[in-house]
């Protein structure tokens, strides 16, 4: 198949540091080269790839401190790919609802996954104006505050097969968090838990701007406990032995988290997941298997000792099973095909 990814502009695809949509579009796109598809993909133009690259800025936006208007280079990029699309058999978006009213007055088959969380209520007229236009779901719980839309599957997000191992001489000795700083994170939790159970804890995560002020007052005063090291930003690399050399990873959330990618890089290096019952985390998780879905403080707490004895090598086997880049790019050509089996593509727009 001919094939256009078009991701955000915001990272570079792969991103240097954080940056989960950009590395998932990473990994699909060089899968779908590697199974012999037609693949070009729309990104910045730092990206890299086996596909053909059609850069769209100069470098990722957020590193590019001469770019001020960031729809800008956006609103071009879709226009660049409406005039490009009959070079393709299918489009396939990460920009949540942004391609819907161009795209969706046009013949070739597109979809859209849906990257992010959809509980949010500005989000209902734009679903209820576009009925048609086909999107995909990365867990089934992400799907509940949008009934109406037109869900043409979930597909689980994965990861290269090698990306991420397990390190058999490794010693696990600390609980690790990973990701970003937010509210909706709540590393407090994880810091609560390491210190009731008298564990280290390793964080290694950023502070976006717009989470300095929650940093600064809730965080960093929990910090200077003897148990706790904050490390920052860590990037691909350093996740290998940052995770394999840990206890567990804990995913303490407080928000319906729509996949959680941190997750399965867990569970490839053979590390259980102790995650709080929010959004995907029952469905991504295995419970006993790959670690525990937990409901409050006190099961948290004592699933740390539960998770030291879970078998990593079964941990890693249920990865292997479920969430390998191989996996997530066949089901995606199998939703493309049923797409493009589709005699009359999507095209009317509600209450035009």
């Amino acid at each position: 198949m001919r094939i256009a990814q078009i991701a955000p502009l915001t990272e570079a695809v792969p991103p240097k540091l954080y940056g989960g949509t950009e590395r998932i579009v990473s990994y699909l796109t060089e899968e779908l080269v590697e199974l012999g598809h037609e693949v070009t993909l729309f990104a910045s133009g730092d990206s890299i790839t086996k596909a053909t690259l059609a850069p769209m800025s100069t470098k990722a936006l957020r590193l590019d401190p001469s770019v001020r208007d960031a729809n800008a280079p956006l609103t071009l990029m879709l226009e660049q790919v409406y005039r490009r699309r009959h070079e393709f058999d299918l489009l396939h978006f990460h920009l949540d609802y942004l391609p819907f009213p161009l795209f969706s007055r046009q013949s070739v088959p597109f979809v859209t996954t849906l990257h992010g969380r959809l509980d949010l209520p500005e989000l209902q007229p734009v679903f209820d104006a576009f009925p048609n236009a086909p999107v995909v779901s990365i867990s089934n719980d992400q799907r509940r505050p949008l009934p109406q839309a037109n869900w043409a599957g979930t597909v689980y997000h994965g990861l290269p097969r090698n990306l991420l191992r397990p390190d058999p001489a490794a010693k696990p000795g600390y609980l690790a968090f990973l990701g970003r700083i937010a509210p909706e994170k709540r590393c407090d939790r994880a810091i609560e838990i390491a210190i009731a159970t008298n564990t280290p804890l390793k964080i290694a995560a950023k502070v976006d701007k717009v989470d300095v002020d929650y940093f600064e007052s809730t965080i960093k005063p929990m910090l200077d406990h003897p148990l706790i090291e904050f490390i920052g930003e860590i990037n691909e690399t350093q996740k290998q032995d940052f995770l394999a050399n840990a206890i567990a990873l804990l995913t303490p959330i407080d928000w319906p988290e729509p996949f959680g990618l941190v997750m399965i890089e867990a569970m490839a290096c053979g590390t259980p997941v102790i995650a709080f019952r929010h959004g995907s985390v029952p469905e991504v998780v295995d419970d006993g298997i790959t670690g525990y879905a937990v409901s409050s403080m006190s099961e948290a707490i004592g699933a740390v000792a539960r998770a030291r004895a879970l078998p990593r090598a079964a941990v890693r086997a249920q990865f292997d099973k479920r969430y390998t880049g191989r996996r997530m790019a066949e089901d995606y050509v199998s939703l493309y095909e049923g797409l493009c089996r589709r005699e009359t593509p999507a095209l009317a727009v509600a209450a035009e």
